[in-house]
C-alpha cells in the first residue's frame, strides 16, 4: 500500500510532521503550500528534500515544476486544473495528477503520470464525497496506481484498498501535532 502525505502549514508544523512521516516509512511527500511565495516554498521543499535524503520516501512539489527542478526533488504533483501532464512529464522522474473524474483520470494516464490521486473518496472539510463507487471505476478505467484521498482514516483504508486503489492520501491522516 502507498502512503502520500499531503502538507498543509495550516493545519500544524509540517516539518515536524514530515520528519515523522519520513521515520514512519511513508511513500510520498506532496509539498502543497499554494500561497507561498516562491523562495519561501523552495525553502520548505529543500527542508523536506533533506530529511528524506537517504530514505525510500520521494518529495513532490505542488502544481511548481520551477520549484520542483530548482531543489532537485524527484516530482511533481499537478492539480486537475494545472499545467497537462504532457508538458510537465519530460521534466520529471515522478508526475502525480489529481482527479476527480473518470475522465481526468483517463486524460492524467494518457500524459505519462505515473499515478493520479483520486477523490474526494469520503467527506472532508468542504468538499462532497464522490465515493467508493466512483474510486472503483477510476481504478478500472486506468493501468497507473491510483491513490484515494478525502477522509481518508485508519479505519476506512482497508475500504478503500478493496477497490483494488494502490494507496490512500491525506493531509489530516498524517499530520498529526
Amino acid at each position: 500500500m502507498i502512503r502520500y502525505y499531503v502538507t498543509d502549514r495550516h493545519q500544524g508544523d509540517v516539518v515536524a510532521c514530515a520528519a515523522r512521516a519520513v521515520r514512519d516509512g511513508v511513500d510520498m511527500v506532496q509539498v502543497r503550500e499554494k500561497d507561498l511565495p516562491a523562495r519561501d516554498l523552495f525553502n520548505l521543499v529543500c527542508r523536506i528534500r533533506d530529511l528524506a535524503a537517504g530514505t525510500k520516501t520521494r518529495v513532490l512539489v505542488n502544481d511548481r515544476l520551477d520549484v520542483a527542478l530548482a531543489s532537485g526533488v524527484e516530482g511533481v504533483h499537478l492539480p486537475a486544473n494545472g499545467l497537462s501532464a504532457g508538458r510537465v512529464r519530460p521534466f520529471m522522474k515522478l508526475l502525480g495528477v489529481s482527479t476527480h473524474t473518470i475522465e481526468e483520470a483517463i486524460a492524467a494516464e494518457k500524459d505519462h503520470a505515473n499515478f493520479i490521486v483520486f477523490g474526494p473518496v469520503f467527506d472532508s472539510p468542504g468538499k462532497t464525497a464522490v465515493g467508493l463507487e466512483s474510486l472503483l471505476k477510476a481504478v478500472a478505467a486506468v493501468n497507473i496506481p491510483v491513490l484515494a484521498i478525502g477522509g481518508m482514516t485508519a479505519g476506512n483504508a482497508d475500504q478503500v484498498l478493496k477497490t483494488g486503489a494502490a494507496g490512500i492520501a491525506g493531509i489530516r491522516l498524517f499530520q498529526m501535532d
